[in-house]
């Protein structure tokens, strides 16, 4: 009676929260801000977007952490706390609901990692854990066969890791997790514009540039806007003009590794499962594969057809919500 069950898509940069017959209805980013002062973990003060929007802008005894890297848990209190915090919120705060819950976690997760997950959810108040490895629950999401006899083939590059996966009757065959991926981009384009104009950007406006002039593949319009930042050189704060142009040459790079793990899972791939992907194509999910022209990239480097799913970034949570709807159906892609 009192049983909300939930899906979540517990991500490096945003967390999903999918509730049993109503569908998605928390998308936050996976930021807590925590006051140092009292005591060695300190107080919870913000979690999600208001969190966020303290990144790099907090005082000495405010810190805003990330608790996810490379897709898995990095700190655990802090994970428990947020994890607390969303499940309570998309419960209405009634603390006694003991939920059923099922959670994406990475590919190759080990052991430890894995007891780390379902510690955290069931100190979070949760009743019984499930867990589905994130390029399955993306495949699903993505509406692919996969408990067919049939090879897929889905590319989910999400904040921090992306994943490439071949999967058949329910299995993943053979896959590789690459820690480079949303993340890396907005590292990169800090790293580029500290390299080539002497300027120091935040992660956040390196987030902003990214949306607004990312590309993989040249644009039949080139887009500009100005960025501000700090003179690394005298110090005070600067206003310079880039370009998509721009921006592009500081993601080649992870452009590239993508590819060829894309490249280094068909190798392994068994040759039956290989003539089902080269005829139905590569399927793209996540946050990262909105950016622009990346599916040409892959295609034309590849030689194989290349399509991004409808609302990529939900593609994990809608994987793990269908779970969720029909556990009986979808028994064997549990962990």
């Amino acid at each position: 009676m009192f049983s909300a069950d939930l899906a979540i898509d517990l991500g490096t940069a945003n967390t999903v929260v999918y509730v049993r017959g109503r569908g998605v209805v928390l998308n936050e980013p996976s930021v807590v801000a925590i006051n140092k002062t009292n005591g060695t973990h300190g107080r919870v003060l913000a979690v999600g977007k208001e969190a966020k929007d303290m990144l790099g802008k907090t005082p000495g005894s405010i810190v805003a952490i990330r608790p996810m890297r490379d897709g898995v848990i990095a700190d655990f209190t802090v994970t428990e706390a947020m994890l607390k915090y969303f499940i309570t919120k998309v419960n209405n705060r009634q603390h006694f609901i003991k939920s059923r819950l099922v959670i994406s976690v990475p590919a190759g997760i080990t052991d430890v990692e894995r007891k780390a997950v379902r510690e955290a959810s069931q100190s979070a108040g949760v009743r019984e854990v499930f867990l589905v490895e994130q390029p399955m629950a993306a495949a699903i999401g993505a509406g692919l066969p996969v408990q067919e006899p049939k090879g897929s083939m889905i590319v989910d590059i999400g904040g921090g890791t992306t994943d490439v996966a071949v999967i058949s009757l329910c299995g993943i065959v053979n896959y590789v997790t690459l820690k480079v991926a949303g993340d890396k981009m907005d590292e990169s384009i800090i790293q580029y514009m500290r390299r080539r104009h002497n300027i120091l950007v935040g992660e956040r406006t390196a987030e902003m540039i990214k949306v607004n002039l990312g590309s993989a593949y040249p644009l039949e319009e080139e887009k500009s806007m100005e960025v501000k930042g700090r003179d690394l050189i005298s110090g005070v704060p600067k206003a310079i003009t880039i370009t998509s142009q721009d921006i592009r040459d500081s993601l080649a790079d992870v452009v590239r590794s993508i590819v060829e793990s894309i490249k280094a899972t068909l190798e392994k791939t068994p040759p039956e499962l290989s003539g089902d992907i080269s005829e139905r194509g590569i399927v793209l999910a996540g946050g990262g594969a909105s950016l622009l022209g990346l599916s040409e990239v892959i295609a034309e480097e590849i030689g194989v057809p290349v399509r991004v799913c409808e609302a990529p970034l939900l593609a994990v949570v809608k994987g793990v919500g269908m779970v969720l709807e029909d556990l009986k159906t979808y028994k064997n892609v549990l962990m």
